[in-house]
């Protein structure tokens, strides 16, 4: 058990829950103006676990004819049988009946909203048949965090979340093309959409850095309009060179490092930039409170 379970979580790409969580615990303690009440911190994390589960689960269920056929995928657990689709199915229900169950405990806007969410996270898999813009619906879905987040909190939606959320989506796209790039053959073989397959990886780069560029202003303007100091700000710009590498260790005819950039620098990205974040925010709730009478 402990060994199919482990599985699992390598399967479903556990650790890469640090791309979307760090973005919705900023979310999480911005709303609250400092450290967030306990319980509603905890079922935001058992949201956001749920939510992704359920939805990488059904990326792998989705994908498994073309990852047998593709020789970058072919170990994988469900193409090689050491997991079965009833398994993943069961850890899809599972993960969903978790989401909504902390849906349902943060409030009543939260629970509502939570099917149509859930309903955009699972329809993702399908999109790279149909659309070269699945890179930005992936970044969508992963924007979605830092919203849900803030309305787990205040139970309305606000500005700053949404500009957070473009934030998101233009730094998943960013990354996610690069990515891409390693499947531009398989892609075009078999009839499936991407930015690299339709523009070729020096296009798709482009698009890439530009994609990040955008990031960065949104990062900032997200700053200005939550009213976070100078802490935050310093962690988007020592946050800049992470991007710069990113985009400089991978090159169109050189491609071996795109699973580094893409995955590896945008998991620090995301974490660090948290830490700056919440540290900014606790540092202006102490003196605040400091400032009351």
């Amino acid at each position: 058990m402990i060994r199919k379970a482990a599985l699992l979580l390598k399967t479903i790409r556990f650790a890469h829950t640090a791309f979307a969580l760090p973005f919705a615990l900023i979310s999480t303690f911005v709303a609250s103006a400092g450290w967030p009440r306990g319980l509603t911190l905890a079922w935001i994390l058992v949201a956001m676990v749920g939510a992704r589960t359920a939805a990488m689960a059904l990326n792998r269920i989705a994908d498994l004819d073309y990852d047998r056929l593709n020789p970058r995928t072919r170990d994988r657990a469900l193409v090689t049988g050491a997991l079965t689709t009833r398994q993943l199915w069961a850890a899809l229900l599972v993960a969903a009946a978790g989401y909504f169950l902390a849906a349902a405990m943060l409030n009543r806007l939260a629970l509502a909203l939570s099917p149509l969410a859930l309903a955009l996270l699972l329809g993702y898999s399908y999109t790279k048949r149909f659309t070269v813009w699945t890179h930005w619906i992936l970044g969508f879905c992963l924007g979605m965090a830092p919203v849900g987040a803030w309305i787990a909190v205040r139970a309305r939606v606000e500005l700053p979340p949404l500009v957070l959320a473009a934030a998101v989506m233009t730094w998943t796209a960013g990354f996610d093309i690069i990515y891409a790039c390693q499947d531009i053959r398989f892609d075009r073989e078999h009839g499936l959409f991407s930015l690299p397959a339709r523009w070729g990886a020096r296009s798709a780069l482009v698009m890439s850095t530009a994609n990040h560029m955008v990031t960065v202003w949104l990062l900032a303007a997200f700053g200005q309009i939550a009213h976070l100091g100078w802490l935050y700000f310093l962690g988007v710009v020592v946050l800049v060179p992470v991007l710069w590498y990113e985009h400089h260790v991978v090159r169109p005819d050189d491609l071996s490092r795109a699973e580094l950039a893409s995955f590896v620098a945008n998991g620090l990205f995301s974490i660090v930039l948290f830490l700056f974040a919440a540290a900014d925010v606790i540092l202006q709730s102490l003196l605040n409170h400091g400032e009351r009478p």
